[in-house]
């Protein structure tokens, strides 16, 4: 039956494409790099994970990048002017420590957000640092419970996966098991240690949605080295792989190949969330059908090159109401590695034409974010280059006209307004009811990575829309709506959704 439903889901596709569809050839990409001397680093201090959130509370999102040289660089947005505080901050500096993924996350909910630090070196452990009210940091994994090592560490993942109303938390390992840990009061057991899980598979990349609409979050895994990948169904106290009932296990992989990252995004504007796969070999591009199956569809669509991709990220950066997606890639033999970036244009039922080839924007490797640091209604870019000459981390800002910055910003927290309600959805609805768009409250993604910010809908108009959001829960999928919301009274500000 499903082979059924992915076949007819291609067809429909296929024919789709020779439709034209409403989206336009882009304009000349609308970027500018900022503070470029500050971003870049010198030899050996290479980018790798680069990640978003607002650490001191004051209203914008600031950033935290990885070196390698073991730095954790963290920059303070001060009202689009970027400024250096790690240091001060009392976050890691040279010496060894290569961190290979970071990841923000409240995770004793007092409201101000923790930065989680991966090692790739396995004999390093993993670190935890406490946000002390926007003022430093503190290292606190042994505390904690969570200052383990024996991990090269890829994607961590801060998520409620048992829907009790505080953060757990799931890390990818590319030598060895996979491991979740369960939030018991802002301390941290590992549970389902023996279960299939907790697989050892090379993985890499980690992506939590909730496919089949039952009101917890699954698991999709990208994994590396020739492993097949896995997509781990929630049944509370245990999960199932039904990656290879679903024939999304993509088998018959060399060793060399595997997948490097995803990232979900409801592509095409149907209210269901997609999976791409950035990959060695060739991308893979799973359209969700709407029924619990999955089509892949990279190659009707134009995303499905082979270029040694790493990571990926959707945003709506020209605001035509269709997610768009960077797909950071490299060419070329050890050591001589060079950036071949993607930013795929979609142009709707004509699929995607990537727009990035020798553009400003083709520098990166590894990490990408799409954020709009400066709440002009813009998405900027933030990507980071692991392998180049310098290395650095570019900060690209929207230069859209005014009248091109067309969006909603949303911000989905719980009851208390704190922001880990990471895996909710949200909608947006015209007056007639039609769909508009679908976002994901991400659970990490772009290499290893995560942003907290908000959700940014790019929109053709700006008339008023309804907001509907999803929240995961005991009691299983939880909507609520908000009518009428004008765009026009969010221009530079955030919607905020609590939830009741």
């Amino acid at each position: 039956m499903h082979s059924t439903r992915r076949l007819l889901a291609s067809l429909l596709l296929s024919a789709c494409m020779a439709t034209p569809g409403l989206a336009q050839t882009p304009a000349p990409l609308p970027f500018e790099a900022i503070q470029p001397a500050d971003f870049a680093v010198v030899p050996g201090g290479n980018s790798i994970s680069n990640a978003w959130a607002d650490f001191d509370n004051d209203g914008d999102l600031d950033l935290a990048v990885s070196l390698k040289t073991g730095e954790v660089r963290l920059y303070r947005n001060d009202k689009g002017k970027f400024v250096s505080v790690g240091t001060a901050m009392g976050l890691p500096q040279k010496g060894g420590f290569e961190v290979r993924g970071l990841s923000w996350g409240d995770y004793d909910g007092d409201g101000w957000v923790d930065l989680l630090a991966g090692p790739n070196d396995p004999k390093n452990p993993t670190r935890v640092y406490h946000n002390d009210k926007g003022k430093g940091f503190t290292e606190v994994a042994a505390k904690i419970g969570l200052s383990f090592s024996g991990r090269s560490s890829r994607q961590s993942s801060w998520l409620d996966y048992d829907n009790d109303g505080d953060l757990d938390l799931f890390v990818t390992d590319r030598i060895g098991k996979n491991r979740l840990f369960r939030n018991d009061g802002g301390s941290f057991v590992e549970v389902m240690a023996g279960s299939p899980l907790n697989v050892f598979k090379s993985t890499v990349g980690a992506c939590w949605l909730d496919y089949d609409k039952d009101g917890d979050l699954d698991l999709f895994l990208a994994n590396q080295s020739g492993a097949t990948d896995s997509f781990f169904r929630n049944d509370g106290a245990t999960f199932v792989d039904v990656a290879p009932a679903l024939g999304m296990d993509s088998p018959g992989r060399a060793k060399d190949e595997g997948g490097v990252g995803c990232a979900v995004g409801d592509y095409d504007n149907d209210g269901n969330l997609d999976i791409f796969e950035p990959n060695y070999g060739r991308n893979k591009l799973w359209h969700n059908n709407g029924d619990g199956t999955f089509t892949d569809v990279a190659k009707q669509l134009g995303v499905d090159t082979e270029n040694h991709a790493v990571g990926a990220a959707w945003g709506d950066y020209d605001n035509d109401g269709l997610l768009d997606l960077f797909v950071t890639s490299y060419v070329g033999p050890r050591d001589q590695q060079v950036p071949k970036d993607a930013l795929f244009h979609n142009e709707g039922a004509r699929g995607f034409v990537n727009v990035a080839a020798g553009t400003l924007i083709d520098v990166a490797d590894h990490g990408v974010q799409w954020v709009d640091y400066d709440k002009d209604g813009g998405l900027d870019l933030s990507v980071t280059d692991n392998y180049g000459p310098t290395g650095g981390h570019p900060l690209f800002r929207n230069t859209l006209p005014a009248a091109g910055k067309r969006s909603l910003a949303i911000q989905v927290t719980d009851a208390k307004g704190i922001i880990n309600r990471f895996g909710a959805e949200v909608r947006l609805f015209d007056t007639a009811g039609k769909i508009v768009a679908t976002r994901q409250v991400s659970t990490g993604g772009g290499y290893n990575s995560q942003s907290t910010g908000p959700l940014v809908f790019g929109l053709t108009s700006m008339a008023p829309v309804k907001v509907e959001v999803t929240f995961m829960s005991a009691k299983g999928r939880k909507v609520q709506t908000i009518a009428k919301v004008d765009p026009k009274a969010y221009r530079g500000k955030v919607l905020t959704v609590k939830e009741k």
